[in-house]
């Protein structure tokens, strides 16, 4: 990119390592405005199956097949960091804040206005004020459900044949093959 000189792409190495960084980094925000810009054309070919599918793979940094539904409007904030296995629906309103990497198994379903923030900030308010953060990535196995308002903290992993209640908060691992409500999510039934 000629706007950029130097190391441009330093911050988004510490970002993606889960380094201290610095969100306000020139290329880390045209980074996310080149996300919106994606995010529009795949808001925009929802009913071209050829260009919607080609959509989705330029919008997301892996897709496995065809069978990935994103309903819009949702927020994204790079896209190229979240990586989805086979058969993935987002319904509307989603928010995906992807500073690290989102890994989404096969046949996961969101219901609408699910969150999944991978960006952390200072508790110290001097750290925080500076603008630095970090990420931690989050690991979605396979076969799982996201109720609806669910929010996925930093640095969580959810295990396989999962359901999350709507309206819960998941701020650690969550085991293979439970149901998990609540805030914070806690197990209230195994399968």
């Amino acid at each position: 990119m000629d706007k950029f000189t130097g190391d441009y792409k330093a911050e988004e190495r510490k970002m993606l390592a889960g380094e201290d960084h610095y969100g306000s980094d020139p290329y880390l925000v045209e980074l996310r405005r080149q996300s919106r810009c994606k995010l529009k054309v795949l808001e925009e070919t929802r009913d071209d199956p050829e260009k919607y599918t080609e959509a989705v793979r330029n919008t997301l940094g892996t897709v496995v097949d065809d069978k990935v539904i994103i309903e819009s409007p949702v927020h994204l904030d790079y896209g190229c960091n979240i990586h989805v296995g086979k058969c993935f629906y987002m319904n509307v309103m989603c928010v995906i804040l992807d500073s690290a990497r989102v890994d989404i198994g096969d046949n996961v379903m969101f219901g609408p206005g699910v969150q999944i923030y991978t960006a952390e900030h200072s508790t110290d308010p001097e750290k925080r004020l500076s603008g630095v953060e970090s990420a931690r990535p989050v690991r979605i196995g396979n076969n799982v459900w996201v109720g609806g308002n669910s929010v996925i903290l930093p640095g969580v992993t959810i295990g396989d044949n999962v359901t999350i209640g709507a309206g819960s908060v998941v701020p650690k691992d969550v085991p293979s093959n439970v149901v998990v409500v609540g805030n914070p999510a806690r197990i209230v039934k195994h399968v």
